[in-house]
């Protein structure tokens, strides 16, 4: 009898010790495989590519005369502004500068100060005192005329940058419209009015207009910029040659 118990204990041992290893065990079984998810998020598109992708998917056949609309513009915008600026002179120094030269050595010492300044001003003094000689009146009607040649010059190119500003928006409408008819030749054919493909079609043709009222903002802020720029110019000229008309007048009766 012991020895029977004590087998009997014994087969008790081993089957608890194996049932504690199943349970040991049994965690590691039933643990999920821990894998290691890739949750990297997407890279971040930089405005560079932004642009570019909505300027293919508007369209190269449209896109592109907007874009050229931009870059032409652009180029003559900055080299107007370029020009502008050198073309600015302080009418104040000049005209005290003639003055002391009407003084010290006549009108030839008047030209040569012209002469040696840059600047629409300087030019147009130039013209009248070139005609001194034929009187006041002569000198006058010379600085009338050659200011007005001045001022073409100063606005020269502007119309061309009048033309992209109308024409960019232009083309974008046209593109729109263009894109608008797509998308319903695709509706007409699929039989069916799918709210995704529409969508997409109408997207796509605003892209074109979008474009073309950006590039149609950008000219036209430098464009106005400009226009004041001649204006302020235009002034300083009017002024300076009635200063300059009444300093050679002053001269005339001190002779």
């Amino acid at each position: 009898m012991t020895l029977g118990f004590t087998q009997k204990s014994l087969a008790q041992g081993d089957s608890t010790a194996q049932s504690t290893a199943a349970v040991a065990a049994a965690p590691a079984q039933q643990a999920p495989a821990v894998t290691e998810t890739s949750n990297i998020p997407e890279e971040e598109k930089t405005f560079h590519q932004v642009v570019k992708d909505q300027f293919i998917a508007g369209g190269i056949e449209f896109m592109f005369p907007i874009l050229a609309c931009l870059i032409f513009g652009l180029a003559i915008l900055l080299e107007r502004i370029i020009t502008l600026n050198l073309a600015t002179t302080n009418t104040k120094k000049l005209l005290a500068r003639v003055d002391e030269a009407l003084i010290k050595d006549g009108v030839e010492g008047a030209k040569e100060v012209c002469k040696n300044t840059r600047g629409p001003v300087a030019s147009i003094f130039t013209q009248g005192l070139m005609r001194m000689s034929e009187g006041v009146e002569m000198v006058e009607k010379s600085i009338i005329s050659y200011g007005s040649v001045e001022m073409g010059r100063l606005e020269r190119g502007l119309v061309w940058v009048s033309l992209f500003i109308s024409l960019a928006p232009m083309l974008g409408f046209l593109g729109t419209v263009v894109g608008m008819v797509f998308a319903f030749d695709a509706i007409a054919a699929a039989n069916d009015i799918n709210p995704a493909l529409v969508a997409g079609g109408i997207k796509v043709a605003l892209i074109t207009t979008i474009g073309g009222l950006i590039v149609a903002i950008i000219l036209q802020i430098f464009y106005n910029y400009l226009v004041s720029k001649i204006d302020s110019l235009v002034n300083q000229m009017e002024d300076a040659s009635i200063t300059l008309i009444d300093m050679l007048v002053k001269h005339n009766l001190s002779k």
